[in-house]
């Protein structure tokens, strides 16, 4: 039986506020990508959606949205 991490948009909002990135409680996921476009440069950003984007983690349909507009130039 595989175990897989499941982010969801409370998690996701965790993840982005422990990187110092100024989001409030409930936050949807599009806010909280919205947020950290207008942060950069974000320390540790790279590193915490290399960790979003690895084998064993499953993003929500709105996570992943926001993660690949995150990435968007």
């Amino acid at each position: 039986m595989m175990i897989a991490d499941l982010v969801d948009g409370e998690d996701f909002r965790q993840r982005l506020v422990a990187l110092g990135i100024d989001i409030p409680p409930g936050a949807s996921p599009q806010a909280c990508a919205c947020a950290v476009r207008a942060a950069q440069p974000v320390d540790g950003l790279p590193e915490v959606v290399a960790g979003l984007c690895c084998d064993g983690v499953t993003l929500l349909p709105e996570v992943r949205r926001a993660v690949e507009f995150i990435l968007e130039p």
